[in-house]
Formats: structure tokens, C-alpha cells, sequence
């Protein structure tokens, strides 16, 4: 099967081998000319399509890199203000507490338990104010717990930091029943030179509501951290509070900044991180590449597979375009040499050709005669009573003229059979037409015991063609399949409406079949397959020929050995009066 299909597609060149070359052999080496067009045109039109798409796919990578890693800069930008503003917030009303009241009024517990209270139904999640003095001595609790707890804060990393910068936001840690909370602190001068810090401790519930309502989808994941790596809020990927995250703590930077790392497992992330201004917090958006790049995958497959279709679809288009072009160089030299070896058949050719314009003016001569002669015999039957009334003679004497009318066309066509003929339109049936050739071909018939079988649908309409032209082309294609059945074989000839606009009309017969090989030429000019038996090849050319004149269409389907159909295809409409129609129809 494969062996067969590759005997189909390959071109007729491919083996083609020609003795007569001599030292221009290289010249007719049509396989060689076929490879060199095809690799030279695929050089030229493939290369510069690679490169531009080699170019254009790093290009569009890295447009789509910098478009995801600026998306993510924005979020991790937006979200820092959003986390400062939290955090400022808070800061900036303990501020105003401590500049809103003296220090002798936050030392008494009601006032202090007062402003808590303001403080949870404004800000919400404070749970503890205190007020510690210069030496770091805890003087005043307000948060429903001991308010004498003798609490010195003076060795403490905060209490130092609040001194030195005035204020201090902490790291997370655990307070009572190991709740995780934050601390906000600020320091407050006094006249005497003494100060006194008034801290604030809240927990992160608000804080967390900050990152959960943040859109982070898939494998993405938004934390804040400290300095040294601890989680200050619970993580997707990494864990609860206060773990120790397994990436590596990113350097200080004053503006949002974009890192790309490898994980333990050697997944690429890509980190977008901003620290926190005047906090030890470190905000982190921590996305997997692979999800990042996901409409970038997409987008590239599309553009490879567009690229891989548009080459092979080139491709093909070579291969087809090259196959094309020798198979022409191939078929015109074939048409050399043919010529070269017909030029000796020219004279005869020529010879036959005066013989068939000999044969038709002899021909013309006598039919001229016989015309003007039937013409004589009906003017006398015009004019004489007994012979005015008998009706048979009338017609046997039409017979005869219509006879030599048509003779005559017959003969003119042959002289001009290259050329296109002027159409002789009259209003016809089908069906008699059809009839009035099988009435010439009965005797033949019933010697060979040939069954014809004639059916026409009652609807077809009478319509307008060259009843001479029909004549022909239905008596050569029956004279055909009378010569390809044997005695006792049968001929259907069927007629039916195809369309509102078509007659068909199919002449079948179970002779012996074209090859398929045949089939394919049998319209040429002195195409024979009886050439033994004084075929020209003209009938069916003829007949073709015929058929485009009266604007219609032949087609011939067989199998050897079972028969052959040809279908014929009529306009109802002549040709000329068609194309007036659909001119009229586009001006209207």
C-alpha cells in the first residue's frame, strides 16, 4: 500500500532518463534541478522566518517577564502602604494621646482605662496601654490585669530604641495565653528633662485581615516577616506565626524590589519584597515562576505552533510550487521531443487534412444538387392537385432536405473543426431529437440484436439549442457505444430535469469500458484506441467541442469491463440569452 501511494505522488520526472542527452546530460537531470530548487528557495525563505522567530520569542518573553514582575512590584508597592498606614495609624493616635493629655492625667487609672476603651471601638485590637517612665519603670497598666506588676523595662532592647529614635514598633511576640501580639511604643519629654513612653500593645488579627484580603491565587503567597526570617503573619507555604521561613532574608532596600530564587526543590520563585518604613517588618509576595509564566506558555506553544505550521505549510508550498515547475520543464522538453520525432508525420498529417476538405466539397457538391432538386419537387407538388393532397410525399421530400441540411453541417464542421461556429437556435424537444438519431441507427441496432431503451421525464420543458449540433454530438456518442458492445448488448439513454436551468441526459452501455489510464484523455484531439481499426480520434473531441458550443457540459464515467456512462448537461437557456439575463439582473 505505502509502495502504491508513493508510485501516485511521485512526479513523472522522477525516473525519467534520457539516453539521447549526450554531454548536456546534467541538463535533463530533472530530480537534480527539482533538489537544488528546493533547497536554495527553503535557504532563502526559511532562514530569515527562523531568525524573526528566534527574536521575537525572547523578545515577547521578556516583555511578558517585565509586564509580571511590574504587576507584582505594583502589589507589594500598594500593599507596603497599606501595611504603613496600618501601623502609622496606630502610631500616630498614640501620639495624639500623649500630646492630648498631661502626664498626671495618664497616670490616673480611670483616665488610662478611658482612652483603652476609645481606643478598641476606634482602631479595635488594643488590649494594653502602659506608661513607663525614664528609668524604664512600668508606673501604670490599663488592661484588666495586675496594675502594680513592678515591671522594670530599663534592660530591654525596645526601651533603648525608644529612647534613641523617640519611637519603636515591635517584632511579634507572644503575650498572655501565648497570644501573638505587637507593640507600638512613643516617647513623650517633660519639662524637668525626664521623659515618659507610653506604649500601646494590640493584637494582629487586624493586621492579618490586611494580607487575607489581599488576591493571591494558585501557588502565590503573601507574609510579612522580620529581619531575621520570622514570620510575623502565617504563611500559605511556609507556616504558622512565628517560624522561621526557609528562604533566605533579602537585603535592605529603600523601594520595592524583585528577586528571582531557587526553592529547596528547585522550583524558580520569583520574591517581590519592600521593607516596611520605620518597622523591623519585611512584606513579602512570593510567586512560582511556572504559574507566572503560565500565559506566557500558552502564548508560546501558540507562536511555535503557528511558526511550525506556517514552515511546514512553506514547505509544502515549495515542494508543490517546485514539483510544479520542473514537472512543466519536464512536460515542455517531452513536448520537444515528441515534436522532434512527430515532424516526420507532419506532411501526412497535412495530407489528411486536404483529403477531409477534398472529401467534404465532393461531398457539398451533389448535397447542393440534391437540395435544390427536393426544393424543385415541392414547388411542383405546390402546384399540382394530385400530388398537393398526399401528405407522405410532403414529408418524404422535408426527410430528404432536412437530411442534406444536415449533411451539409456535418461536413462543415469537420472543415472547421478548431474554430467556433455560429449557433443555430430553435425551439426543440428532447425526446424527439433523441429519437430522430436512434431512427437512423435501428437497422444496425436490430442486426446486432442491440436492446435501446429510451427514458424521458414527462417535465422536461421544450427549450431553444442547434437541433444540428445535437443531432451530432447524440450520434457520436451512440455510434460510440454501439462500437464497444458486443451483439445482444444493451444502450439506455435516460433524460431528466438536474435544476430549473439544466437538462441531463445520460447514455449508458455495457461495453467494454475505458481504462482509467484512457479515460483521462479521451476528449484530445486524435486520442484512439482503434487506430487499427481506422479510428481518427476526432469523434469525441468533436463532440466535446459540440457540447461547449450549445453551452453545456460532458462528463464520462466507466468501468473496464462493465460499461461506460457519458452525461451530458443542456442549458435550458441559450447561452447568449443567459448571460443578457444576468447582465439585466445586475443593472436592476
Amino acid at each position: 500500500m505505502v509502495k502504491s501511494l508513493v508510485e501516485q505522488i511521485k512526479p513523472k520526472f522522477w525516473d525519467h532518463y534520457d539516453s539521447a542527452s549526450g554531454p548536456f546530460k546534467h541538463l535533463f537531470n530533472f530530480r537534480r534541478i527539482w533538489k537544488q530548487a528546493i533547497i536554495i528557495i527553503c535557504v532563502v525563505t526559511l532562514l530569515p522566518i527562523i531568525f524573526l522567530t528566534i527574536v521575537d520569542y525572547n523578545v515577547t518573553k521578556n516583555a511578558v517577564e517585565s509586564d509580571f514582575f511590574l504587576r507584582t512590584a505594583r502589589f507589594v508597592s500598594n500593599t507596603r502602604r497599606t501595611v504603613s498606614f496600618f501601623l502609622e495609624e496606630r502610631r500616630f493616635a498614640l501620639d495624639f494621646i500623649v500630646n492630648d493629655n498631661s502626664f498626671e492625667s495618664l497616670k490616673t487609672p480611670k483616665r488610662l482605662e478611658q482612652i483603652l476603651k476609645n481606643l478598641k471601638r476606634s482602631l479595635g485590637g488594643f488590649s494594653e496601654i502602659e506608661i513607663i517612665d525614664s528609668s524604664g519603670e512600668e508606673l501604670l497598666s490599663a488592661s484588666g490585669l495586675n496594675p502594680n506588676r513592678n515591671i522594670n523595662h530599663n534592660n530591654s532592647y525596645w526601651f533603648n530604641e525608644v529612647k534613641n529614635k523617640g519611637y519603636y514598633i515591635s517584632d511579634l511576640f507572644l503575650g498572655t495565653q501565648n497570644i501573638p501580639m505587637l507593640s507600638i511604643s512613643i516617647k513623650h519629654k517633660l519639662n524637668n528633662n525626664e521623659f515618659y513612653i507610653l506604649r500601646g500593645t494590640f493584637d494582629i488579627e487586624r493586621f492579618k485581615e490586611l494580607l487575607s484580603q489581599l488576591e493571591v491565587s494558585g501557588l502565590e503567597d503573601a507574609f510579612i516577616i522580620n529581619q531575621k526570617g520570622i514570620l510575623q503573619t502565617s504563611s500559605r507555604n511556609y507556616g504558622m506565626v512565628l517560624y522561621k521561613i526557609p528562604l533566605e532574608v533579602p537585603k535592605y532596600h529603600e523601594r520595592t524590589q524583585m528577586i528571582e530564587v531557587k526553592n529547596e526543590k528547585e522550583e524558580s520563585l520569583v520574591i517581590g519584597y519592600a521593607y516596611i518604613n520605620d518597622s523591623p517588618f519585611i512584606l513579602m509576595v512570593v510567586k512560582h515562576k511556572d504559574e507566572l509564566m503560565k500565559p506566557w506558555y500558552k502564548i508560546r506553544f501558540q507562536l511555535i505552533g503557528f511558526i511550525a505550521c506556517s514552515i511546514l505549510v512553506i514547505i509544502i508550498v515549495i515542494l508543490g510550487m517546485s514539483t510544479y515547475l520542473v514537472s512543466n520543464i519536464y512536460m515542455a522538453d517531452q513536448k520537444r521531443v515528441a515534436a522532434l520525432h512527430q515532424v516526420e508525420y507532419s506532411n501526412k498529417l497535412a495530407s489528411i487534412g486536404r483529403l477531409a476538405a477534398g472529401v467534404a466539397h465532393e461531398i457539398n457538391n451533389p448535397l447542393a444538387i440534391i437540395n435544390e432538386k427536393a426544393g424543385l419537387i415541392i414547388d411542383i407538388f405546390t402546384f399540382k392537385e394530385e400530388y398537393k393532397k398526399d401528405q407522405k410525399l410532403f414529408n418524404l421530400v422535408k426527410s430528404i432536405l432536412s437530411s442534406v441540411e444536415r449533411c451539409g453541417a456535418i461536413t462543415k464542421r469537420l472543415l472547421n473543426f478548431a474554430r467556433h461556429m455560429d449557433v443555430s437556435i430553435e425551439s426543440l424537444n428532447i425526446e424527439d431529437v433523441i429519437n430522430e438519431v436512434l431512427s437512423f441507427l435501428n437497422k444496425e441496432a436490430d442486426y446486432r440484436s442491440i436492446r435501446v431503451n429510451l427514458y424521458v421525464d414527462s417535465n422536461i420543458p421544450s427549450f431553444k439549442s442547434d437541433r444540428g449540433k445535437l443531432q451530432q454530438i447524440f450520434l457520436n456518442l451512440v455510434n460510440n457505444a454501439f462500437a464497444a458492445m458486443n451483439d445482444g448488448g444493451e444502450l439506455k439513454i435516460s433524460a431528466k430535469l438536474k435544476d430549473k436551468d439544466n437538462v441531463s441526459v445520460t447514455i449508458s452501455d455495457n461495453g467494454c469500458g475505458i481504462s482509467e489510464t484512457d479515460i483521462k484523455r479521451v476528449f484530445e484531439p486524435f486520442f484512439t484506441t482503434k487506430a487499427k481499426k481506422g479510428g481518427t480520434g476526432l469523434g469525441l473531441s468533436i463532440t466535446y467541442s459540440l457540447v461547449q458550443e450549445i453551452g453545456g457540459q460532458i462528463s464520462v464515467k466507466s468501468k473496464v469491463g462493465e460499461g461506460t456512462d457519458f452525461i451530458i448537461i443542456l442549458p435550458l437557456i441559450p447561452p447568449e440569452k443567459k448571460e443578457r439575463r444576468n447582465n439585466a439582473d445586475i443593472t436592476s
